[in-house]
């Protein structure tokens, strides 16, 4: 939901009035402190009620800022929540093309454990970022959409070039087992198309910028099951075209035609639900990204596997 003027000066309020006992600062500075993160920086609201809170809590000067906070420092591989705070010792590997005046850099870090997708703020005017650059990243904030996380670069960030050269690990694993559901979410959806949001849509609005029209897209979130352990994937567009044969453009068609995106969602359980696959990508959060599905075998009885998958 988008977050208009009103709604910022009503929570500035609340905080303001909830902590009038502790807070050195009034309700314009603690709207102006929200509007930054929230609007500036794409914070999440309830991340940016906690971090003015901290900011201007007793055991923090009332002149602080995020940065002289103690972040925990941590590994791409080790973030697992959106809204974290942290500090990440990072190598850049690829720089992307901005598709917005309010981003500066947007591009891929990682290190020995994974890569993540920075942004870079124009707002934050921070230092340029150098591709193959080695850098120390002090008060980064998470963010996730589709199992996948990213990272925040903002005004209260600190840039430190490292003169170690980090090395890049793939964050790859293989899973083998029998595809025993597919999830809410799948099949033709759209996303939000705003800044690069990319965030899925619900009933037409994104949770970020509200209403919007978005573009449409393909996926699967699907259960395998290996017998041993259950596994949440993640297939993007061109896996599942290459596991179903259905591209984009036919799987508008038949929402077109039937006047419902859902028929694109039944048919590929038709087709997928009980076969065995092979499934290779990285693990972010609990989601298996895929870059790669193979077919192994002939469709199961997925009733009795789906019971016991959902019973561990």
């Amino acid at each position: 939901m988008v977050i208009n003027m009103i709604d910022l000066r009503k929570k500035a309020e609340e905080l303001h009035d909830r902590h009038s006992d502790t807070f050195q600062i009034e309700v314009d500075e603690i709207e102006s402190q929200l509007r930054t993160l929230v609007e500036g920086y794409s914070v999440p609201l309830e991340e940016a009620i906690r971090s003015v809170v901290n900011r201007n809590a007793p055991e923090y000067k009332s002149s602080t800022t995020a940065t002289d906070k103690s972040n925990s420092q941590i590994k791409i591989g080790d973030i697992n929540s959106s809204g974290q705070w942290i500090d990440l010792q990072i190598k850049i590997v690829d720089l992307w093309d901005p598709t917005s005046d309010s981003i500066d850099q947007v591009g891929l870090a990682g290190d020995e454990t994974g890569t993540i997708k920075f942004t870079k703020w124009s707002k934050s005017n921070l230092p340029t970022l150098e591709a193959n650059g080695n850098y120390l990243l002090k008060n980064v904030v998470t963010d996730e959409w589709g199992g996948r996380f990213s990272i925040k670069l903002n005004r209260t960030t600190i840039i430190e070039p490292l003169d170690q050269d980090i090395e890049i690990g793939d964050g790859s694993t293989s899973i083998e087992g029998a595809l025993v559901d597919i999830q809410s979410g799948s099949g033709l959806i759209k996303r939000c198309t705003v800044d690069s949001c990319t965030r899925v849509l619900q009933n037409g609005a994104c949770a970020e910028h509200g209403e919007v029209d978005g573009k449409y897209d393909l996926r699967l979130k699907g259960v395998i099951d290996d017998g041993i352990n259950v596994f949440e994937v993640i297939l993007n567009e061109q896996t599942t075209e290459f596991l179903t044969g259905i591209n984009l453009s036919d799987a508008e068609a038949m929402a077109t035609e039937a006047v419902d995106t859902g028929v694109v969602l039944t048919k590929m359980r038709n087709m997928l639900l009980g076969k065995y696959y092979k499934i290779q990508g990285s693990k972010f959060s609990r989601y298996l990204i895929a870059n790669e599905a193979q077919l192994l075998s002939d469709p199961i009885d997925t009733d009795s596997i789906l019971i016991q998958a959902r019973s561990i």
